[in-house]
């Protein structure tokens, strides 16, 4: 019986530039996803910190929505008065007034309040919320 013997041809393995091919898609890849995931990362705490801040506006709104009229936190103006702000979070982080405008007839049974909730994460940030309160 004849064996066959496998050829050396048969036998061959991976090339020492397959390898180096290899290598530099792998590099390439892990380098990319070096940089991807910071900015992630970023973009996931400017997010959390946005919403935090949502959180904190809509939380003063329904306190200022259950006053009844003639209560002075709901006077026309800022609040708090001049250019101070309430600090508020664990840490001060955020800050936050509030501004209330009483609309020109036939509207003045309308009061327009605005919250605005300030933050500084890589510059600063703001957001507003706006509601009308009815006599």
């Amino acid at each position: 019986m004849n064996a066959r013997i496998p050829s050396r041809r048969a036998e061959r393995g991976i090339t020492l530039v397959e390898v180096l091919i290899a290598v530099v898609v792998m590099t390439t890849g892990i380098l990319a996803l070096g940089r991807v995931i910071p900015s992630a990362l970023r973009g996931s705490q400017s997010d959390r910190m946005m919403t935090q801040a949502n959180g904190y506006a809509q939380e003063k709104m329904e306190d200022l929505q259950t006053l009844v009229w003639s209560d002075p936190l709901i006077a026309d103006g800022r609040h708090p008065a001049g250019g101070t702000n309430e600090p508020i979070g664990s840490n001060g982080q955020w800050q936050r007034h509030y501004d209330v405008v009483t609309m020109a007839a036939p509207l003045d049974n309308l009061r327009k309040i605005t919250v605005t909730v300030e933050w500084n994460y890589q510059g600063p940030h703001s957001v507003t919320a706006i509601s009308y309160l009815r006599r």
